[in-house]
């Protein structure tokens, strides 16, 4: 199915979208978005979606299972507390990507801004991911408590954004190349990989490659590992 979004609202797009659902689509293009946002908020389907132009934000809100291919930048909050599925973004991505997100894939070609990953957690077997390809600015994975972000930093061999981590209690950030503990939040800790480690990243960014149609291959020995020291890291702050 092919739409055309141009002038029409997010509210218009989405009811068309749940319609096709409805009547058995597995597969949408949307042509002409420009700005609508809280497309595919909390629709539950595996549907194929690919959008030409730019979503804005919150796109994928609390979805639960559909596939959505951009072929431009994002804006804010996409993914926010996402439970399934797949976002794949061949451009760059605003700010607070991932938010409280619990489930499913992101996928960057580009950079994404401030405070991706903030709030991230597991819920049940389901474990969030984000995948960057160039670049991510500060707080970087504030007050993660479970899932992974993978940054591959392209173009770069030291990752020097500030205050990764901070509050972070759970999951695991993963960098390719240098990055100075300045740069780290208060609790967290450079770690090397091991088996499992070795093992996630080998097959999540052979997915990754695929769904930004490369052949690129990333040497697994050139990522550190970021981990909380501990599962409460302002546990002096409270009386309990």
């Amino acid at each position: 199915m092919i739409l055309n979004c141009k002038d029409l609202t997010h509210r218009e797009i989405n009811k068309i979208i749940r319609n096709a659902i409805e009547n058995g689509e597995k597969e949408l293009v949307m042509n002409n978005i420009n700005g609508q946002g809280y497309l595919f908020a909390g629709i539950k389907s595996d549907i194929r979606a690919i959008i030409n132009g730019v979503p804005g934000n919150d796109l994928g809100g609390m979805m639960d299972g559909p596939n959505i291919f951009v072929n431009a930048n994002i804006q804010d909050c996409v993914g926010n507390t996402m439970n399934g599925g797949k976002i794949v973004i061949h451009g760059d991505a605003g700010d607070i990507l991932g938010y409280a997100m619990r489930g499913g894939r992101i996928f960057v070609k580009g950079k994404v801004g401030y405070r991706c990953g903030i709030h991230m957690k597991a819920f049940e077997d389901k474990i969030p991911v984000i995948v960057i390809g160039e670049d991510a600015g500060d707080f970087l994975g504030e007050y993660m408590a479970s899932g992974i972000i993978v940054v591959l930093c392209k173009n770069k061999s030291k990752f020097d954004s500030d205050y990764i981590g901070v509050g972070m209690h759970g999951g695991a950030i993963y960098l390719r190349g240098e990055v100075d503990e300045r740069n780290l939040g208060k609790g967290v800790e450079i770690l090397p990989l091991d088996e499992w480690d070795v093992n996630f990243l080998t097959e999540v960014l052979k997915e990754y490659s695929s769904d930004m149609n490369t052949n690129e291959k990333y040497d697994i020995s050139s990522f550190i590992k970021l981990s909380p020291l501990n599962s409460r890291p302002f546990q002096n702050l409270y009386s309990y």
